[in-house]
C-alpha cells in the first residue's frame, strides 16, 4: 500500500514563497523531482502577483520545451491563483525540474506543496 507524505517544495525556503526571478527559460526552480523511479511527486502550486498590473508566469513541467509549458495570467487583484492543482511527476534517474519565469522579474511568488507517494 503506497504512503504519503506533504512535505515543502524543494526551491522552498522552510515552505516560504519562491521569488521568480526569471522572465525566460530556464525559469526559477520551484520543485526537484526524486530520483526515484518508483516515487510521484504530487504538486500543488500557487501564484500570488505582488506587482500592480497582471504578469504572464510561464510554468515548465520538468523539461524546457514548449510541450512541457503552460502560460497562466495573473491578476494582483485576486491573491493566490492556483496554478498546479495537483499534477504529478514521476521519480527518474535524472529527476524533472519544475521552473517557472513571468513577464517581469520580482513581481510573482509561487508557494505550494509536494505529496510524495511512496
Amino acid at each position: 500500500m503506497p504512503t504519503f507524505a506533504k512535505t515543502v517544495l524543494s526551491g522552498s525556503t522552510d515552505g516560504k514563497a519562491i521569488n521568480i526571478t526569471a522572465t525566460s527559460s530556464p525559469g526559477t526552480t520551484i520543485h526537484t523531482g526524486s530520483s526515484t523511479a518508483a516515487d510521484l511527486h504530487e504538486v500543488w502550486l500557487y501564484a500570488i502577483n505582488y506587482g500592480t498590473s497582471s504578469q504572464w508566469i510561464t510554468v515548465q513541467w520538468g523539461g524546457t520545451a514548449s510541450a512541457d509549458s503552460y502560460t497562466t495570467l495573473v491578476d494582483p487583484t485576486v491573491g493566490m491563483v492556483l496554478i498546479a492543482p495537483g499534477l504529478v511527476i514521476k521519480g527518474n534517474a535524472t529527476p524533472n525540474v519544475i521552473r517557472a519565469f513571468a513577464t517581469l522579474t520580482n513581481s510573482i511568488a509561487v508557494i505550494g506543496y509536494v505529496h510524495t507517494i511512496v
